[in-house]
Order: C-alpha cells, then structure tokens, then sequence
C-alpha cells in the first residue's frame, strides 16, 4: 500500500469510524439543543495552557515498565511537556485464537494475543508495565516533577477472556447467544446494563483513589453512551475536582457541555498532513477549522497532533510523511493555533524507529545528539517555551488572515486585547513570496519568535514574507 493511499485512509478514518460507532451504540442519544448557541464546560488551567506527552511504554524505555519510564520523567519535564498520557495499563488478554484479535493485530506479523486495547481484567496492572506500587510511584514522581498523569481506559470492549465474562449482561449478544463483536473483533459491553455502569464507574475512582490520577483518555469515547460519561464526570469531580477527561473522537459536539474536557481532531491530523505531503490545498485546513467551529460549542477544545502510537504503529511517522521539514512545519502549526498540542514519545527528537503497539521496539534516544534529532528537540523546546511564556497562544482569539498563496500558505493570528502573536507557514516543497492581509490595516512592526534576527514590517496592504519550503513566520505585534 503506497503511503499517499494511507494517508487519503486515515482522512477518512474518522467519518468511517462514525458510522460503525454509531451502529455498535448500544443506546441512542438523547437530543440536545444546538451546540452553536452554548459554551464548552470549564477546564482546568493545567490543560488549557498545557502540552501533552504521550508515553507508549513498549517503546519509551528499552525495558517497557513504569519503573523504567519513571527514570526519564526529568526528560520530558525539560522538553516543556506538562502532560503526560500513558496507555492502557490493565491486565491484556491472552487469549491466542485470531478470530478475537484485530485486523491489524494480525497484519503485525508478531503473533502477540497481548493488545493493550483488549482487556482481560480492569482492576489489575499488567505485569509487563509493573505493580500498583510502580504506577503509584511513578504518579508521585510526575507530581514532584509538576507533570499531570492520564491514564487511558477502554471501555467499549474487552477480550474473550475478561473477567467480565463471568456477567453475563455485561456482555452484548444476538438472540441466539452469540457475542457481539465491534469493529476490532472484541466483545462489546453492554452499556444497557446498570450494574456494568457501577463496575465501569468504580473502575474510574479506583484509579483516582488509589493512584492519584489527574484524568483519563477515554478510548473510543463516542462509541459510548454520553451520559455514561457525563455520570462519570459527576462521580469523579467529588474525588478530585480538577480533573481532567479527553475524549478520543471527534464527532460528537455535545461531549465538551459536560463530561469531557478536550476532544481528538482525526481530520484535521490527517489534512495538515495530506497538505504537506501530497500538495492539496492548505485553504481545505481552514474551511475544516470554520465547520468545526460552527458546529462545537464555544471555546471547544482539540488536540492538535501530527503523530500518535496509531500512525507511528503503521510507521507513518510525520518525518516519513511528510520529510524532517515539513514534520517541523506542522509542529509549529500545531503549537500555535487553539487547542492545546501534542508530542508522540520520540518526536520531539524527529524519531523514526520502527515501533509497533504489540511488540517492545524501543526508540533510540541515542540518536539525540546527532545533528537533525538535536535541531528538532531544540525547536520542540522553544515552542514549549513560546507556549508557556505568551498566553496569546492558549487564551487568544483564532483570526484566520487571507493570503495570496492560500493553496500553500496557513496564515492566522491568536489575539488577545494586549498581546497578539501572528503565524504563516509554507506547507509547500518551494520557496515562494507571500502578502498575508492584516485585518486593521495598519503599519506595525513584528518580531520572529523562532528564527533569530528576523523581522518583518507590515503596510496598508498586509505583511510581504519570503518562506523557504516548509518555512514558518511565528511573531509577536511590537508595540
């Protein structure tokens, strides 16, 4: 399969994946006023000004434990991350017959029954990662280090094999007994059923009592009832108030009115992408934002991401993608629009390491020192930093700005009444002139924020830019 057909697959990824949740739903929606006219739930600060830092533990150390993972906490801290997601954690089933594994568990060619995603028992740590003592350490020493902790729950399915089984209206089945599979080959739960609510919900504050967890990825979240989440929520903020809950879907916009605090954006991954590598038109990347906004509620929030352990499993890594410039390109976009952005373990070294969800390949941080991995973790490290020191990026108003180069060129400003930082990037392979149109039309002076000694002086007319291929302007309005 040619990469650019993969890259059109996982565009379209989240519209298939709407449909098949929609027809594995175990209950229908209760229908809700338009998202238009209501306000996304308050988040903490934590998140909204944060930058998440996804651990995948067969790859983060050579040895794939907590403990291991643990030792190299201070890395991520000096990177600029705040946020760390680990994977699912509970007792993976062992079950060997195929017909219960994934599509993709099979192409792996690693006969490993072991998929994190398919649990045998929620309430045990999987012995491959460790003990409750290591995870309830490792949760210690991220909290010293100032780093929040989710933890990501599968609640859709489970293995053959689970602990669950021994319930038998936990589990979907036909009217002749059979069970039901998902998409995946997994039994699905029965969300009909109260008493797996209970379980479910208990699972949740388990991992909040007992490891001191700041929040959850929810897999699958919208292939799950909304108000099993919402009573979630409910349950879950008397523990611990300032918790966090991010959604892996896309499609629902009433999640962020009350259970969930930030959704995935498939798309817009998948377009920011398809621009930079194959060419089509940077213009579809706005007029996604501008449908998104005008379906979500206000204030709804997004990872922006280029890379995650689905991609990096189908060795789609950004660099392989889209080249080491253009990989860089999208990290700058996606540090800079709303939403709060997102760095795959390895990434910020431009890590391109074959890794697989069922086998232990681990990233080779030794390459850290070599040229490209160094200027990649030295741009990864001023964004953090960018983010960190002008709110503009976290709280600002998103103003898209034209330009005359729009097949090619994303161009907008994050505003705030004192501060306004402006952003253009060349998704393009060459160099090219563009005159990005400023909405007051005023002179005014900007400073690059990434590049040293680069300025650039707008008129009436707008900002004039020469972008080399893959080449960013991220400035600052001087006063």
């Amino acid at each position: 399969m040619s990469r650019f057909f993969k890259i059109a697959v996982f565009l379209l990824w989240g519209v298939i994946f709407l449909k098949e949740s929609e027809r594995q739903s175990p209950s229908a929606e209760p229908k809700r006023p338009s998202q238009a006219r209501l306000s996304a739930r308050q988040s903490p600060q934590w998140l909204t000004e944060g930058v998440i830092y996804q651990i995948w533990l067969r790859s983060f150390t050579p040895e794939g434990t907590l403990k291991a993972a643990a030792q190299r906490l201070e890395w991520v801290r000096d990177v600029g991350a705040t946020i760390l997601y680990l994977p699912p954690l509970q007792l993976a089933d062992d079950d060997p017959r195929s017909e219960f594994w994934s599509p993709r568990q099979k192409a792996s060619g690693l006969n490993n029954p072991r998929n994190p995603y398919r649990i045998k028992d929620y309430q045990q740590i999987d012995p491959e990662y460790g003990t409750d003592e290591d995870l309830r350490r490792f949760v210690q020493q991220a909290h010293q280090l100032g780093l929040r902790v989710l933890v990501d729950v599968v609640y859709l399915h489970c293995g053959p094999n689970s602990v669950l089984m021994k319930e038998p209206e936990f589990i979907q089945r036909d009217a002749s007994g059979k069970l039901r599979l998902g998409p995946w080959n997994f039994p699905l739960l029965n969300f009909q059923s109260q008493k797996l609510r209970e379980y479910l919900w208990a699972n949740m504050e388990h991992y909040v009592r007992q490891f001191d967890v700041d929040g959850f990825r929810c897999d699958v979240a919208d292939g799950i009832p909304l108000d099993f989440w919402e009573e979630a929520r409910r349950r879950l903020e008397k523990i611990k108030p300032e918790l966090v809950i991010l959604a892996e879907g896309q499609n629902r916009p009433a999640d962020q009115l009350h259970a969930f605090d930030i959704n995935y954006e498939f798309t817009w991954s998948a377009l920011v992408r398809a621009v930079a590598a194959r060419g089509q038109s940077a213009s579809a990347i706005r007029k996604h934002w501008e449908a998104v906004a005008s379906r979500w509620p206000a204030g709804a929030r997004f990872i922006r991401f280029s890379a995650n352990h689905d991609l990096v499993n189908d060795q789609e890594h950004a660099e392989a993608v889209c080249g080491q410039a253009g990989a860089a390109a999208l990290l700058v976009i996606n540090f800079t629009i709303d939403g709060v952005p997102f760095l795959y373990n390895g990434q910020e070294i431009g890590d391109t390491t074959p890794q697989s969800i069922y086998g232990r390949w681990p990233i080779r941080w030794e390459a850290a020192c070599l040229s490209k991995s160094a200027s990649r973790l030295a741009l990864v490290k001023k964004l953090c930093r960018l983010r960190r020191q002008e709110p503009a990026l976290s709280k600002g108003q998103t103003l898209w700005l034209d330009n005359d180069q729009p097949d090619h060129v994303l161009s907008f400003a994050r505003r705030l009444p004192e501060s306004e930082i402006l952003a253009a990037a060349n998704l393009s392979n060459r160099p090219l002139e563009v005159q990005v149109r400023l909405p007051d039309q005023t002179a005014a002076q900007f400073q690059d924020l990434l590049h040293e000694n680069r300025q650039a002086k707008s008129t009436a007319e707008g900002l004039r830019l020469r972008l080399g291929a893959f080449d960013y302007f991220v400035a600052k309005r001087q006063k």
